[in-house]
């Protein structure tokens, strides 16, 4: 399954402020980018189940996301750095 990835408000800021602060930027835009194109397909089936989201992982960074089937939409909602 395809799906849409949406960067919540409060991811939005977490991402910003990691970038910001990031002597590796390059780094941190790049596994941003890999989560999203991972997470593009079969988000389901991908990380590691939490609670009612999941834990996908691409160093630096690690997102906790939420799957919607019904709308075919990835919501990320909180990214940390994990290195």
């Amino acid at each position: 399954m395809i799906y849409t990835i949406v960067w919540s408000p409060p991811a939005t800021g977490q991402l910003a402020t990691l970038w910001t602060l990031a002597t590796d930027r390059q780094e941190v835009t790049d596994s941003a980018r890999r989560i999203e194109v991972e997470l593009r397909v079969d988000a389901h089936l991908k990380g590691i189940p939490f609670i009612l989201s999941r834990i996908y992982s691409d160093d630096p960074l690690a997102v906790l996301y939420r799957v919607d089937p019904g709308d075919c939409m990835v919501r990320i909602v909180a990214v940390k750095r994990i290195v």
